[in-house]
């Protein structure tokens, strides 16, 4: 059965306090924009407590919304932009460890840190799911945390965090084959090139979030451990790498974009603070 609740502050004057204080961080200096966005500059909201630990994004442009999920509970959140104080809540499944969320056409689709993932559907006041299981996640050592929809290919592709196979020098993403019901091998992002340009001794690449830009078709990638942001086409060919101020991307664990192309990104709580969305407009847009 379903659960809708509709949270509000009853600490109100607490939380408009700090909603009063966001707007525009202006962190810039040794962290860079690019022509289309200003990163080092983002637009804070700050969120209820119900969602500090905030995961995965999408965005609903019919109300300029944003659904979201939580790390470990099966809820599924719509967060309006215009007064984000109040949030609708529904339950579609038991805790398990969900990261990520791709709201394509009707469907959401919700992925699990282990690949599997699963498709809800409204019918009235009911949500309709679907799991598909990723083949051996219970017996390989991988972790997903990055789920986005490519509009060239129409695949729903997920990007590994860490998976045995890749080690240091690729980070794999697969597709899943409708008409095989199985799991294919999408694209390899060779992990040398974002090395050479941040000037860095080379560590593991671990994506939390990526989206394609609607405007420009390229791959958004945020990586929440290594604190960067990469650019890449969908193939995974690198464009840029952006590093990110740890003091304003905390934790960011969701990228969505809206049809005009500004930026959403979504800040676990960490350990201290509140569950954000961070506003990136497209400085580009007429």
């Amino acid at each position: 059965m379903i659960v809708t609740n509709i949270y509000r502050l009853f600490a109100g004057l607490i939380f408009f306090a700090a909603m009063s204080s966001c707007g525009s961080v202006d962190s810039k200096g040794k962290y860079d924009n690019t022509e289309m966005y200003d990163i080092a500059a983002p637009k804070v909201i700050n969120l209820p407590q119900v969602l500090d630990e905030i995961s995965g994004i999408t965005y609903y442009a019919k109300d300029t919304s944003v659904f979201a999920i939580i790390d470990e509970d099966g809820q599924l959140y719509k967060i309006p932009l215009k007064d984000p104080s109040v949030v609708k809540e529904w339950t579609f499944d038991k805790a398990r460890d969900y990261e990520d969320v791709v709201l394509k056409d009707s469907t959401f689709y919700v992925l699990v840190s282990n690949g599997d993932f699963e498709t809800l559907k409204f019918q009235g006041d009911q949500i309709i799911t679907n799991k598909t299981e990723f083949p051996n996640a219970s017996k390989k050592v991988n972790e997903f945390e990055s789920l986005y929809w490519d509009d060239a290919t129409q695949r729903m592709v997920i990007m590994c965090k860490s998976c045995e196979d890749d080690k240091k020098k690729t980070v794999t993403s697969y597709f899943h084959n409708d008409s095989t019901s199985t799991f294919d091998t999408f694209a390899v992002m060779q992990t040398a090139p974002i090395f050479q340009k941040l000037g860095m001794e080379k560590e593991k690449i671990k994506p939390s979030a990526a989206a394609i830009n609607p405007v420009t078709k390229d791959l958004y990638i945020i990586c929440s451990v290594n604190k960067i942001m990469i650019i890449a086409d969908n193939k995974g060919t690198l464009k840029d790498v952006i590093k990110l101020n740890p003091k304003l991307y905390k934790q960011p664990e969701g990228i969505c974009f809206t049809p005009t192309g500004d930026m959403i990104v979504s800040n676990e709580r960490n350990t201290e603070g509140y569950g954000q969305l961070l506003l990136i407009k497209n400085k580009k847009k007429n």
